[in-house]
């Protein structure tokens, strides 16, 4: 099982790391960088038999009594998305091992934090279940929470973990509702099953448009966008590896497996179209004017991821082609690009464009580095990310609006490259120039990997061609092919007009900016998270504040009313009364019965609180009567005996309360009258149909079998308690050991609290005495 062993051993590997990380911070970063190096080296190798057809299947039944698995599978797909989880963050765990100050807080979290994360991610897009997928997609929201959050010190990155938490978190909730609806309508939920049989009906409607949402919220679409430049108070590190390279990713990832399942579905593609050209835009616009570079390529990683969203979700080949060479271009590219940032942050103190001047002369490798990845995200040959961007616009030549969408949006992205190579390394007029440290080969490396990998995949583009292929295969046969030259035509022109319009936007940044501050805003989103999050605090203070009133009764009637609600409506509409009802098997129960009516009337005509202490204890040795005439003696026995000690421990809370029932208490409010009555006829009549409703035979005729011969219990009540559920008798145990010792706790501090008290009193008393001996 080597998939899931790599999934493991990740895991393993990071809780060994917490102890590395005390003594050593660069050598656990470097030995976390192992296991993804491993997984891609394995992956890589079996890459050849994968791509020709021969999938690698695993499964291990996790609670198969209820079809419960856990189910992996390297496709297509799984390669090249193993190639950015795996590849990128064996790399950036090298670069963190010199980014990070050796031996601080930041680095010993962010090791065992990193591969953890990275093992959640392998899962993720290995998983060939839809229960498999959600575990992993929080495990990935948690893993992002404590990364971005790390200490919590400043409020700003508490601030920032929590709302990366709340809208991911919120949307994976979304989503597996999702999940649930499309597997129950195709009667499974295994990917590749549902790949190859898609189902059909209103319920795979409903599903697609639930699994959009989490997969908008995942992956940073409109109007969830505005959590992720939010995240950029984390480290650089986890930014390029989080943010750029892999979590972000998951939307879009998920978007791109079930498209072959979602084929000809409006609800699926229109939303992705829709909502993924308005992310390009709005993204590409905001990060046009950013003078923070980590906030730049944030931005610039919301339209890029808009940009993919367009193409995994329209469900043709040709389209599903660029979304897949996009997606492996995106993580090159901004993967460098966000290292980069690092670097210049790291060693040169800021990453604020307006202070930043004369770098490409200082650090020449890290602009040279810069370039290459640059000229891959404007789209400019012969990179992976033109021959991402000519498959695009090749998909789409049929639909001229989404076109001159994806146009506008690229012409966004040349202008906000240029700008965050003019920002970086520019001498800018009237700015002094920035010092700047040495980059060593430690930062620089891992750098440039990516960078050099997607001019290398765009000059060799038959490799790229072959994994996007494959993987496209799904949705149907394409003739088109990657390639750095498709002749003269309409998709040639608009890679111009991109490259183009983009650097004539960069030249006239200025006057843009002055536009861009005089439109009105009347939406931010940023300002919507927290109204609502607002609203949010106002409605729950609001209820807890009218419901948590202190009042037992006002709890009990809560309770009462709910169980009436949802249970109790379900009960009436579909059970009936059995016809074999007998109202008593003995003559005897009914004078019992007469009893307990008799005494649960009279504890509520009670004005004494005594007097109604003991109709309550008749009405429970009443009960222990009806245990007797049915044949359970040991039942009687310990309700008689509970029965007892409540009659106690109520007698000696009675001592010190007024004798009588206040008149308030005593009024029988009808509300309160018809609550009880209604909750009390749904338990009888519940009783009633769930003790007939049974279809096998009873578990007591197995006990009474096996008691006396294979537990030596003449008593098979004891038998059951001691034997048969010993593990439910232990944990009562420990339930009631529990509550003792809160008890005792509670007991024992009250007692020091009053010590204390007279403690201090006697003091108060003395200190006149004393003073007047001084005096003396």
């Amino acid at each position: 099982m080597p998939l899931l062993a790599f999934v493991i051993v990740h895991l393993l590997v990071a809780l060994a790391l917490v102890f590395v990380a005390r003594r050593n911070t660069r050598a656990a970063f470097l030995v976390a960088a192992v296991p993804p190096a491993a997984a891609l080296g394995w992956v890589l190798a079996k890459s050849g038999p994968v791509l020709s057809g021969q999938a690698i299947d695993e499964v291990v039944e996790w609670a198969p009594a209820i079809g419960l698995e856990l189910a992996f599978r390297l496709d297509a797909l799984g390669v090249l998305m193993t190639v950015l989880v795996a590849g990128i963050g064996a790399l950036v765990l090298v670069y963190s091992a010199w980014y990070f100050q050796r031996d601080s807080g930041d680095a010993r979290r962010s090791g065992p934090l990193l591969l953890t994360f990275a093992a959640a991610m392998l899962g993720l897009v290995l998983a060939d279940d839809l229960i498999t997928v959600y575990v992993f997609w929080e495990l990935t929201t948690i893993c992002s929470f404590l990364l971005v959050g790390q200490a919590g010190v400043s409020r700003e990155s508490r601030r920032s973990a929590m709302q990366a938490l709340m809208i991911t978190s919120l949307g994976g909730l979304v989503m597996l509702l999702g999940f649930v609806v499309l597997g129950e309508a195709a009667g499974t939920f295994r990917i590749s099953a549902l790949v190859a049989h898609p189902p059909a009906g209103p319920q795979v409607a409903v599903a697609a448009v639930l699994i959009l949402v989490g997969a908008f919220t995942k992956s940073a679409q409109i109007p969830f966008h505005n959590w992720l430049p939010a995240a950029m108070v984390a480290p650089t590190p986890i930014s390029a590896y989080l943010h750029a390279a892999s979590m972000v990713k998951a939307g879009v990832f998920l978007v791109a497996r079930l498209a072959p399942v979602f084929v000809g579905v409006v609800q699926w593609w229109l939303p992705t179209v829709l909502f993924g050209l308005a992310t390009m835009l709005v993204g590409g616009w905001r990060a046009m004017f950013e003078t923070d570079l980590k906030k730049l390529l944030a931005y610039g990683t919301v339209s890029q991821l808009g940009f993919i969203m367009v193409l995994v979700g329209a469900g043709t080949p040709t389209a599903a082609m660029a979304g897949a060479t996009m997606l492996l271009a995106h993580g090159m590219f901004k993967g460098t690009l966000f290292l980069v940032v690092g670097i210049v942050d790291h060693n040169a103190g800021t990453r604020d464009v307006r202070e930043l001047s004369g770098l490409g002369r200082k650090v020449p490798w890290v602009n040279g580095v810069a370039w290459l990845a640059a000229v891959s995200m404007a789209g400019v040959p012969p990179t992976l990310g033109f021959l991402g961007k000519e498959a695009a616009f090749t998909a789409y030549l049929r639909h001229e609006w989404v076109l001159a969408g994806l146009v506008a949006g690229s012409m966004l992205t040349v202008a906000y490259t240029a700008r965050l190579l003019w920002g970086a390394f520019s001498t800018k007029p009237g700015v002094a120039p920035t010092e700047v440290k040495p980059v060593g080969p430690g930062l620089l490396l891992p750098t440039a990997v990516p960078a050099v990998v997607g001019v290398v995949l765009g000059v060799v583009y038959g490799v790229p061609d072959y994994l996007a292929a494959t993987y496209a295969s799904q949705l149907g046969n394409t003739t088109y092919h990657l390639a750095l030259w498709h002749g003269v035509n309409v998709v040639l022109v608009c890679t111009a007009l991109a490259l183009v319009g983009g650097a004539l936007l960069h030249v006239v940044r200025f006057r843009l900016a002055a536009f861009r501050r005089d439109l009105p805003r009347p939406l931010d989103a940023q300002r919507g998270y927290e109204r609502v999050m607002g609203l949010l605090e106002r409605v729950a203070v609001g209820v807890t504040g009218r419901l948590q009133v202190g009042s037992l009764p006002t709890y009990v009637g809560i309770i009462l009313l709910t169980v009436l609600a949802v249970p109790g409506t379900a009960l009436v509409l579909n059970s009936s009364v059995p016809e074999d009802l007998r109202f008593f098997d003995n003559l005897l129960q009914v004078p019992l019965a007469i009893v307990v009516v008799v005494a649960a009337v009279a504890a509520l005509r009670s004005h004494r609180r005594l007097t109604a202490v003991l109709m309550v204890g008749v009405v429970g040795y009443g009960i222990g009567g009806l245990f007797i005439v049915d044949g359970g003696p040991d039942l009687a026995l310990a309700q008689f005996l509970v029965e007892t000690l409540t009659l106690v421990a109520f007698v000696f809370v009675l001592r010190r309360l007024p004798a009588h029932f206040s008149t308030g208490e005593t009024t029988l409010r009808l509300p309160k009258m018809l609550i009880a009555a209604a909750a009390g006829t749904f338990i009888a009549f519940a009783a009633l149909i769930f003790s007939s409703a049974r279809q096998v035979p009873p578990i007591s005729h197995s006990y009474l079998a096996q008691a006396e011969e294979g537990a030596g219990a003449t008593n098979v009540v004891n038998s059951i308690i001691v034997d048969f559920r010993a593990f439910d008798t232990v944990g009562e145990i420990s339930v009631l050991a529990v509550a003792a010792t809160g008890v005792a706790s509670l007991i024992l501090a009250s007692r020091f609290e009053r010590r204390k008290r007279s403690t201090r009193a006697t003091a108060v008393v003395r200190q006149p005495k004393q003073k007047e001996e001084v005096r003396d």
